[in-house]
């Protein structure tokens, strides 16, 4: 593991931090970067374009004129492509453009992608942004303070609401979730900085260490408000065989009150069509940007099912929320 200087929003010296090999040490392969990216932005198309053909045309129903005598090419229809009005011949029609690509090369990808940025020193990682309150100038203090110049991207927690609209307003500054990292838009940026808590590669119990507390609480305090009441756990140790150590997934995972899990092929279970990412504590709706993009590990059946059990909207769509009931 390669180390690198942790900085404070200050530009100062906070220690080191090793990066993960697996994460920013591997060797970029371009031809999977290029793919990948090319079916993430296959995925934006709409793909609504449409053309009428001569069977959808108006009129037409009758041959313009007889068959044979006028000395003109014989003729069907005055709907046919070479009329003027008439239908379009091999148009485009509504289509998807998506393209399957498998979960390790989007992995893959965005690690080939931060391998390039660590390569070059354009990865940076400080201890905390330490906004008190949202504010723009304190923002663009701290992005001089640590010597960024051009596009940035910020990478940071869904909770930390002060950092987020400190660097809202700014055009170079790209904001981007932890759990929404992808190989596209960390080539689009020059420089890439991280937090301690939004680091990847670092072991679980780094991260806590990392995270600080005041921006979001732990995810085993929103599970065990959220558990039922019925429930009990014994406090007597039991003994455990090697057979023991890993138990299912099912007497492990603790799902909120109003949740369900997914099914055995991972699809929706009947009536509940909200996804719930545990790592990120945000959920999506359907038809929201994310939906398709986001592996439901909880499904709710309401918004107010998943806001109770400590689940929030991504930044983007809780601020147009906020326009709307305005």
């Amino acid at each position: 593991m390669a180390n690198i200087t942790v900085k404070t929003a200050a530009g100062k010296d906070a220690g080191s931090i090793e990066l993960a090999d697996a994460v920013f040490g591997v060797q970029p392969n371009v031809p999977l970067m290029h793919q990948v990216v090319t079916a993430q932005l296959a995925a934006r198309r709409s793909g609504t374009q449409s053309t009428k053909t001569r069977a959808e045309v108006s009129g037409g129903g009758r041959k313009p004129f007889k068959q044979k005598g006028t000395g003109n090419a014989r003729q069907g229809s005055i709907r046919s492509p070479h009329y003027s009005g008439g239908g379009v011949a091999l148009g485009p029609k509504p289509r998807k453009y998506d393209q399957k690509t498998p979960k390790k090369m989007i992995k893959a990808a965005l690690a080939s992608a931060l391998s390039d940025r660590a390569a070059e020193g354009k990865v940076l990682v400080i201890d905390d942004w330490g906004f008190d309150a949202p504010k723009t100038k304190q923002a663009i203090a701290a992005l001089g303070a640590l010597g960024i110049d051009g596009r940035a991207l910020v990478v940071v927690e869904p909770s930390d609401t002060n950092t987020i609209k400190s660097f809202l307003n700014l055009p170079e500054v790209q904001l981007i979730e932890r759990s929404e990292l992808n190989a596209y838009d960390v080539l689009c940026n020059d420089v890439i900085v991280f937090t301690t808590a939004t680091l990847p590669g670092l072991s679980g119990a780094d991260q806590v260490a990392a995270k600080p507390a005041q921006h979001a609480p732990a995810r085993q305090t929103l599970l065990a408000a959220d558990e039922p009441k019925d429930v009990t756990v014994e406090d007597a140790p039991v003994e455990t065989t090697d057979a023991d150590e890993t138990p299912d997934a099912d007497e492990t995972t603790d799902l909120p009150a109003g949740a369900a899990a997914p099914t055995e092929d991972g699809s929706a279970p009947e009536g509940f069509e909200i996804k719930g990412n545990a790592d990120s504590m945000l959920y999506h709706v359907p038809g929201s940007r994310f939906y398709d993009q986001t592996v439901a590990e909880v499904w709710f059946a309401t918004a107010d099912d998943a806001e109770a059990a400590g689940y929030q909207l991504p930044p983007s769509q809780r601020d147009d929320d906020e326009e709307d009931s305005k």
